[in-house]
């Protein structure tokens, strides 16, 4: 089945990484693939253009079915392999919430962390303003506590809803991981990185790390001062 699977992704990108272990836990490897560069500007493809008219990655497809946002082809995959691999969206309703909450409140950390680390790429110099830059630390900071606090409730060994990895870890992980890449303090979230260690070492992981933090580790520092 995993051979009618088609995937444009880039190295490093949180939503990309999200499909690719979603596709390890369900145990569909062997799929199709092309690996492009954002610093070529490969997304904007007329190959990738021809399935994602926005020039985005992820791209991805399953025969003739097309999803280009990773939330909803994570939850597919999920619900069209549910006896295969790993259940990421747990029966019993109160768990099922559990995850679908916290799965749906990674949305509000990424564009978080983005705000952080993408300010000066995305405000023209003229534009830029310190306050606006500690104002947003300031929120991510919020942000990574209120994370903070939801690990250190669970306890240790945790998962980001409990004892089981869920399409939620799918989701968090990788922001995480974004987060530790661009300079997070490792002693101001302690519990941030207790499950970064912990999950980083899961198969799934390591089987989709992104290829070029392979060769470069984390040299910036964007966040250490968040």
């Amino acid at each position: 089945m995993a051979e009618t699977m088609f995937l444009f992704w880039g190295s490093g990108s949180p939503p990309c990484w999200r499909i690719m272990i979603a596709l390890e836990e369900k145990k569909l490897q062997g799929y199709e693939q092309k690996l492009l560069s954002f610093e070529r500007m490969e997304h904007k493809s007329s190959e990738v253009l021809a399935i994602n008219p926005r020039g985005q990655l992820p791209s991805f497809r399953h025969g003739d079915t097309i999803l280009n946002e990773s939330f909803g082809a994570c939850l597919y995959l999920e619900n069209q392999f549910k006896s295969q691999g790993t259940q990421l969206i747990p029966d019993a309703g109160d768990e099922q919430a559990a995850v679908y909450q916290r799965m749906h409140e990674v949305l509000t950390l990424q564009d978080k962390l983005g705000a952080v680390i993408y300010y000066n790429w995305r405000v023209p110099e003229n534009e830029r303003h310190d306050s606006a830059v500690e104002r947003n630390k300031k929120a991510l900071n919020e942000e990574l506590m209120l994370w903070e606090g939801y690990l250190e409730k669970l306890g240790p060994d945790s998962f980001v809803t409990g004892k089981n990895f869920t399409m939620a870890d799918v989701m968090f992980f990788p922001q995480v991981a974004y987060a530790v890449r661009f300079g997070i303090s490792t002693d101001k979230y302690p519990k941030l990185m207790e499950y970064y260690t912990k999950v980083k070492e899961r198969p799934s992981i390591q089987a989709s790390w992104p290829p070029h933090w392979k060769d470069s580790p984390p040299t910036m520092d964007i966040l250490k001062d968040v």
